[in-house]
């Protein structure tokens, strides 16, 4: 698409806002009505297609995308008409007699750039929001997901006009051209070089923005922690969509006390989710493609694997694979993994995991292992990340009821739930002044009356 069709596109857009169509309530609810209705019609579609693109399971695709994109659609559905009225506030004193709420306005045309690792939830989790909150909205899906993308077109196509809703297709050069525009927000989620650039677009025009980005998120194992249980639950955060998570735990940092005994168990949870053969299994993904693939080769240090190395160039799957003795100057730990490799770090107090935690850009997510409610709350404490889990990993983003995002160089915003609708809403401030009395005491001339009754009404 060229850059003038964008232009038109988001003429079109803006001129569709400004009859004010999208304001009412019951006209909202009817489009997320019509998408949710759309999104499960072509539920078998997205599933052929996410496997297509990413190697993924039925269940693997519910569970992770369209499942929570639905729960996304009822949640906001149930509480969109609380969400979008006036809140009313307290007025001070030195205001009487007036009344003073908060008005929900949304920003106008937004901007919307998706990844491929959750090419459905990444995509349509932010549109819901924004068509919650009001706006008109370009949608920009990854290059990368092909097919879903096609199948995600297709379903905003059948559900919306594109004076309403416009899906782009294309690469940088569209990417480019989608960012050369002025849009009222922009809301994107990739990784930090990219991310840089959509802020010094936008700083163009003062565009507000939200970045989803990523980061090497820890997991730290203490020695008091059930290693069986936590064993189980890092190999499915890790590995999860082949570990093409941006909240998946980057790498272990463990007290070296339990270190042979965490590994021993993250071994056996490896076999025993994906057997003995993953490159075989159904069920386990793939990389996105060919330089993913290669990049992730380069990051594998054979000496240093105690499990997994495997590959196959030819389906572009890369075995769960854990490497130890890795130090931070190794490959692995200079950038984030995003695949199935987990490197394993120890500790000797927990002064040095923080430590070392606090001494790196914040991450996107932590996650602490351990039965020891003082030294969760040392962590949570001294700790700066998104968000995280106490003795699990990923399931901090799959609510509705709490905000996703990151601090830092992981990001700036979060979504989800009110948050998201939040993150699409502009809230004025007015107070309505009554007409029937007017006190005084602001106006010139100034007296010792008034600044009396000021220091009454203003401490």
């Amino acid at each position: 698409m060229t850059e003038t069709e964008i232009q038109n596109i988001l003429e079109k857009q803006h001129k569709f806002f400004q009859t004010g169509q999208t304001l009412p309530v019951n006209y909202r609810i009817e489009q997320l009505k019509k998408l949710k209705d759309s999104i499960i019609r072509h539920e078998p579609d997205l599933n052929l297609a996410l496997k297509a693109d990413l190697g993924k399971s039925e269940t693997e695709s519910y569970m992770c995308e369209v499942g929570l994109t639905l729960s996304e659609l009822s949640w906001m559905l149930k509480h969109i008409k609380k969400l979008t009225k006036e809140k009313w506030v307290p007025t001070p004193l030195a205001q009487f007699a007036a009344k003073s709420f908060r008005s929900p306005s949304p920003y106008g045309t937004v901007l919307i750039m998706s990844p491929w690792n959750y090419p459905v939830l990444l995509t349509l989790e932010p549109l819901i929001d924004a068509l919650a909150a009001g706006n008109t909205a370009v949608v920009k899906p990854s290059a990368y997901a092909l097919a879903t993308s096609r199948v995600m077109q297709e379903i905003i196509e059948e559900c919306f006009s594109e004076e309403y809703v416009a899906v782009v297709t294309g690469g940088r050069a569209e990417n480019q051209a989608l960012l050369n525009q002025r849009f009222d927000k922009i809301f994107f989620t990739g990784g930090k070089t990219v991310g840089r650039e959509v802020l010094r677009h936008a700083a163009e025009y003062l565009t507000p923005v939200t970045l989803e980005l990523g980061g090497k998120s820890p997991c730290i194992v203490d020695s008091t922690a059930k290693i069986p249980l936590a064993a189980r639950r890092i190999v499915f955060g890790k590995y999860l969509n082949c570990g093409q998570t941006c909240v998946a735990p980057d790498y272990i940092l463990c007290d070296k006390a339990i270190r042979d005994q965490l590994i021993d168990a993250i071994k056996s949870e490896i076999r025993r989710q994906f057997g003995k053969h993953p490159l075989e299994n159904p069920s386990y993904g793939k990389i996105i493609n060919r330089k993913h693939f290669q990049r992730l080769q380069g990051l594998i240090d054979s000496s240093k694997v105690i499990i997994g190395g495997q590959a196959d160039a030819k389906i572009l799957r890369i075995a769960p694979t854990v490497m130890e003795n890795v130090t931070w100057d190794d490959a692995i730990m200079g950038e984030e993994i995003f695949g199935p490799i987990l490197p394993i770090l120890t500790y000797e107090s927990l002064d040095e995991a923080i430590q070392t935690v606090e001494s790196h850009p914040h991450p996107l997510a932590l996650y602490f292992f351990s039965e020891d409610k003082a030294a969760q709350k040392k962590v949570l404490d001294r700790c700066h990340f998104g968000g995280g889990c106490i003795n699990d990993t990923i399931i901090h983003l799959a609510t509705s009821a709490m905000p996703f995002g990151g601090v830092g160089e992981s990001g700036m915003g979060g979504y989800h739930g009110q948050a998201g609708f939040d993150e699409f809403t502009h809230y004025r401030s007015i107070v309505d002044k009554k007409t029937w009395m007017d006190l005084p005491v602001r106006y010139q001339r100034y007296n010792k009356f008034k600044r009396n009754m000021l220091r009454m009404f203003l401490k």
